[in-house]
C-alpha cells in the first residue's frame, strides 16, 4: 500500500512545480527587501504557508479520485455562484475590484478558485452532452461560461473573468466542436475588446477626435447602427436559410458577431472604469501616462533590461528595492526575477513552465477517461494563459490585466488554485487507464 501511494505523484511534475514555488518565495523575499537592505514585509513568511498548505492540498486532490468529483460538480457549481454574488455585494476592495472575501487580514478570491469549479463543471457538461446537437451543445457550454465571467466582471474585475474564455474555448475545442464556432467566439471577443477601448484611445493617446468614432460615443448614431446591423443578420439569415448560399452565412456570422461586439462594449463601457480600459491600449505607448497607467510597464521593462544575461544578483536589483516597481511580489514578480537572475534565470523558469506544460499534453494523451480530459484541456490553457499574459504583460507586449504568475506570485488564492489543478493533473495521470 505504501509502495501505491507513491506511484499517485506524478515527479516530473511535483519536482517542476517545487522549483517554481521555491523560486516563488526567494523572489517573494527580496520584493519585500528595501535599498538598505532591510526585509519590510512579511509577505514571504505567508507565502511559505501559502506553499505548505498547498502542498497538502496538492496531495489531497491527487490521492482523491477525481471521478467521485463529477456528481459534486453541479453543487460546487451553485455555490461559486452565491459566492460570487455575495463577493459582489459584500467583498472588500483590493486595487480597485470588490473581488475578496475574508476575515480581518486572511481573505480569498473567490473567482480564483472558481477556475477549477468552472473547468470541472464543463467537463462533466462536455462529457455528458457528446451525442446533444453541436449547435446546442455550444450555446449550453456558453451559457454555463457566462455567469461566472458577467459576475466577475461586475466587480469588477476584468483580469481574471479574462481567463475564463480561453479556457472555454480550448475545451470546446478539445471536445471537437465546430471550429466556426470557435472562429466566431474569437472574433466576437476581439471586436468586443477594440470597441470598448477605441473611445478611451481616442480621447488618451491619439488625442484627436475621429468622426468615425462617434458611433461608441453618440447613443444616437450608435441605436442606428445597432439596428442597422440587426436587420443585416436577420436578412443573411433568412437568406442562408432559403438559398443556402455560403454569402449568407458569412454576412450573418461577421453582422452578428459586430452586433453582439457592439452591445458588449456598451456593457464593458459601463462597468469598467477608465483606468481599466486605459490599462489594455497603453502598452502601445506607456509615454502617453509615464506618471499614471504606464508606470508599470515602463518601469517593469527597465528591471527586464537592466538583468541582462547573467542578472544584477540575487537582492541587488534597483527598480524593486528602490520601490519603482507597483505590485512587485505579485503581478510584476517576473520583473524582479529578469533584474535579479537575468535572462538566463528567465529561461529556466520557461523551461520548467515548458515542462509542465508538456507533461499535461502527455496526460491528457495517455487518460482513457473523456471527464479527466476535458479537465485536463482546462487546466492545460489557464497554465499556459497565465504565463504568455503575465510574461507579455511585465515585457511590455500585452495589456496589463492583473493576472498573476502562476506559482511565483505573492498570494494564497492563485497559488492554491494552481496546486489544486496540479493534484488534479496528477489523479488523472494515475488513473488514466480507468474508464
Amino acid at each position: 500500500m505504501k509502495f501505491r501511494f507513491f506511484e499517485i505523484f506524478d515527479y516530473v511534475l511535483l519536482i517542476s512545480v517545487s522549483l517554481l514555488v521555491f523560486i516563488g518565495i526567494m523572489f517573494v523575499y527580496s520584493s519585500g527587501v528595501n535599498s538598505s537592505a532591510v526585509s519590510v514585509s512579511n509577505e514571504y513568511i505567508k507565502q511559505i504557508i501559502f506553499a505548505c498548505t498547498g502542498f497538502l492540498l496538492m496531495i489531497f486532490f491527487a490521492v482523491f479520485d477525481y471521478r467521485k468529483l463529477e456528481r459534486l460538480t453541479p453543487i460546487a457549481f451553485i455555490l461559486l455562484f452565491l459566492l460570487l454574488i455575495y463577493t459582489k455585494f459584500f467583498g472588500r476592495y483590493v486595487n480597485g475590484a470588490r473581488s475578496w472575501i475574508g476575515i480581518g487580514n486572511f481573505g480569498v478570491q473567490p473567482s480564483e478558485f472558481g477556475k477549477i469549479i468552472y473547468i470541472m463543471f464543463l467537463a462533466r457538461y462536455l462529457n455528458r452532452s457528446a451525442e446533444t446537437a453541436p449547435l446546442k451543445r455550444f450555446f449550453i457550454s456558453a451559457l454555463i461560461t457566462a455567469g461566472p465571467v458577467l459576475l466577475i466582471l461586475a466587480q469588477p474585475d476584468l483580469g481574471t473573468a479574462s481567463v475564463y474564455i480561453p479556457i472555454f474555448i480550448g475545451m470546446i475545442f478539445t471536445a471537437g466542436l465546430n471550429t466556426s464556432y470557435i472562429l466566431f467566439i474569437i472574433l466576437t471577443g476581439t471586436l468586443t475588446v477594440i470597441f470598448t477601448v477605441l473611445p478611451v484611445w481616442q480621447t488618451s493617446i491619439l488625442q484627436k477626435p475621429i468622426i468615425i468614432l462617434s458611433v461608441f460615443t453618440n447613443p444616437r448614431l450608435r441605436l442606428i447602427v445597432s439596428a442597422t446591423l440587426i436587420i443585416i443578420t436577420m436578412i443573411g439569415a433568412l437568406g442562408l436559410l432559403f438559398y443556402r448560399n455560403k454569402y449568407y452565412y458569412f454576412i450573418t456570422r461577421f453582422s452578428g458577431s459586430t452586433t453582439l461586439a457592439l452591445g458588449a462594449s456598451i456593457l464593458g463601457g459601463k462597468v469598467l472604469k477608465d483606468y481599466q480600459i486605459k490599462r489594455l491600449i497603453v502598452f502601445l505607448n506607456p509615454y502617453t501616462d509615464p506618471l499614471g497607467s504606464g508606470w508599470n510597464i515602463i518601469q517593469s521593462k527597465i528591471a527586464i533590461g537592466s538583468g541582462g544575461i547573467t542578472g544584477q544578483g540575487f537582492l541587488k536589483g534597483t527598480q524593486s528595492h528602490y520601490r519603482f516597481l507597483p505590485q512587485q511580489s505579485t503581478d510584476f514578480i517576473f520583473s524582479i526575477l529578469s533584474e535579479e537572475a537575468g535572462f538566463v534565470g528567465s529561461l529556466f523558469v520557461f523551461i520548467l513552465f515548458f515542462i509542465i506544460l508538456m507533461r499535461i499534453i502527455f496526460i491528457m494523451y495517455t487518460t482513457k477517461n473523456t471527464f479527466g480530459y476535458y479537465i485536463a484541456g482546462g487546466i492545460l490553457v489557464m497554465f499556459f494563459f497565465h504565463f504568455v499574459v503575465n510574461v507579455g504583460m511585465v515585457m511590455g507586449i500585452m495589456p496589463i490585466t492583473g493576472i498573476p504568475f502562476l506559482f511565483l506570485s505573492y498570494g494564497g488564492s492563485s497559488l492554491w488554485t494552481a496546486m489544486w489543478a496540479t493534484g488534479l493533473l496528477m489523479s488523472i495521470r494515475f488513473r488514466r487507464l480507468d474508464f
